[in-house]
C-alpha cells in the first residue's frame, strides 16, 4: 500500500515537472530554443557590448566626514522578573 502511494505520488510530481516544462515553452518557447540550439538569447549583433565604457561619469569626492550630535536615549532598566510572577 505505501509503495502504491509513492508510486501514485512521483507519478503526480513527474506530470506536474512536465506541466512546468511546456507552459515555459508556451511563453518563451523562442527564447528557450535559440537557447539550446546555442544561439542565446541576444543575436551577436544587438548583444550587450563588453569594455569600457566610452564616456565615464567622475564620481563625487566624499568631504571631510561631519560628526553630527545625537541626542541620547535613556532606557529605563525593567526587573528581570514580571509583576505577575
Amino acid at each position: 500500500m505505501l509503495q502504491l502511494a509513492a508510486a501514485l505520488l512521483f507519478a503526480l510530481a513527474v506530470g506536474l515537472g512536465i506541466a512546468v516544462i511546456l507552459g515555459m515553452l508556451k511563453v518563451n518557447g523562442e527564447a528557450v530554443l535559440s537557447a539550446l540550439a546555442g544561439e542565446g538569447a541576444f543575436p551577436a549583433a544587438t548583444g550587450p557590448r563588453t569594455g569600457p565604457a566610452p564616456q565615464t561619469i567622475p564620481l563625487r569626492r566624499a568631504g571631510e566626514r561631519r560628526s553630527a550630535p545625537r541626542p541620547l536615549r535613556i532606557v529605563k532598566a525593567r526587573a528581570p522578573l514580571s509583576r505577575a510572577a
